[in-house]
């Protein structure tokens, strides 16, 4: 074999080797060493698009512009069905998100604890309610089921049936640590979790990105659906051991779009999820409705305008524009939701457009999609080591043998 040829197949060689190599690579994900990696870190989550500040929106001719009036420092709008994300603001701004949190906390303890298990609530079990926070009026004593509990929470956002659900599920430390996994495993690693209820602690931290990644699996259970659906419900004074309530007083949505204010109507079809407020957060909400056939998920974080209930009528001109751009714009990023080795994907059944509507929804394991840009980084790289082979080979012909 002579020296060019010899040269020739040698380059072949290290030509496929390099291109293999970067398709065998396993692209590692974003943030899988821990929780609340730096910003940076989190640009591939969800595309390179949701890492951008400012709004990002495709809109296709014919598309509805979006809402004049939007003053939060961060929000989204995304299809729970597809996963697609349809316009969004700082998706991945890290920010305080009060009791939004609790959607994290639900998903992550609704699993664990029959609904129907009767808790004497004790001293303990209350023992580091914040001081002012909001609370369903559980009292040490008396007995609840976990079902009173879960209404307490979603519908007073009470941190006080927070808390003695987390008493239940073993500890608040653990309860917290297993928040943490929970994110991880969603994919939500804008997310650094301090206090279970969402209570403002130093460092606690989330983004309408996170959150919207919470309530889409929260959405995948009908408990979960139920409960945030909810809009008035009694709540009892206390149960004996049979379970049978000693008494009830009636507690109420604090979700506006829910169930109305004055100057604020009932969202038709809205299936919840939950809304919190902290002098710090300022106004959060994560609103889910479906018509249509179609289900969106809304998240604002802390809008800026001051108006009277502005976050929730940002989240309507949001849920508006969100049915009314259907098919009318381009997804700018997409939910990934990891849980072990495969995507979570929400599948819903029609349901009756009403405010207290709820979803039948059942979660269902799909094979684990990786981010186009991981399979185009991937497929582009083996092609350019192969092409840079190639074209080093034909100047080295070319110029003499000499490299340039």
């Amino acid at each position: 074999m002579d020296m060019k040829a010899g040269l020739k197949t040698r380059i072949a060689a290290m030509t496929v080797a390099a291109g293999s190599l970067v398709l065998a690579c396993p692209a590692v994900p974003a943030h899988a060493d821990g929780e609340g990696q730096h910003h940076g870190r989190t640009a591939s989550v969800g595309g390179p698009r949701l890492s951008r500040p400012g709004v990002q929106v495709l809109r296709k001719p014919g598309a509805p512009h979006l809402p004049s009036d939007l003053s939060a420092l961060s929000w989204m709008v995304s299809d729970a069905d597809t996963g697609k994300v349809l316009a969004a603001h700082n998706a991945h701004r890290r920010l305080p998100p009060a009791s939004t949190l609790k959607t994290l906390f639900a998903v992550t303890v609704l699993p664990k604890l029959p609904q129907q298990v009767l808790r004497k609530v004790t001293a303990t079990d209350l023992a580091g309610v914040g001081e002012g926070s909001s609370q369903v009026g559980i009292r040490p004593g008396k007995s609840y089921t976990v079902a009173d509990m879960w209404r307490g929470v979603f519908l007073s956002s009470g941190n006080d049936a927070v808390h003695a659900l987390g008493a239940m599920n073993g500890s608040m430390p653990k309860t917290i640590a297993q928040m943490k996994a929970k994110a991880r495993a969603l994919g939500a690693h804008d997310t650094r979790v301090v206090s279970a209820d969402g209570y403002d602690a130093p460092g606690q931290v989330s983004s309408a990105y996170d959150l919207t990644l919470f309530a889409r699996a929260g959405l995948a259970r009908p408990d979960f659906v139920r409960y945030s659906s909810t809009a008035v419900a009694r709540f009892p004074t206390g149960r004996k051991p049979n379970g049978k309530a000693t008494g009830y007083f009636q507690i109420q949505n604090t979700n506006r779009l829910l169930v109305g204010a004055p100057g604020l109507d009932r969202y038709r079809g809205l299936i919840g999820v939950k809304n919190g407020y902290t002098s710090h957060a300022g106004n959060t909400l994560v609103a889910a409705a479906r018509r249509g056939g179609r289900t969106l998920v809304v998240t604002v974080m802390n809008p800026q305008s001051g108006a009277f209930n502005a976050v929730y009528h940002e989240a309507r001109s949001l849920l508006d524009w969100g049915f009314a751009a259907s098919g009318k714009v381009s997804a700018v990023g997409t939910l990934y939701g990891h849980r072990g080795g495969a995507a979570a994907k929400a599948v819903h059944r029609p349901v009756k457009d009403a405010g207290t509507a709820v979803s039948h929804a059942a979660a269902v394991a799909v094979p684990d999609d990786k981010p186009p840009t991981v399979w185009f980084a991937s497929v582009t790289g083996a092609l350019l080591l192969g092409g840079t082979g190639w074209v080093l080979y034909r100047r080295r012909r070319t110029f003499g043998g000499r490299w340039l």
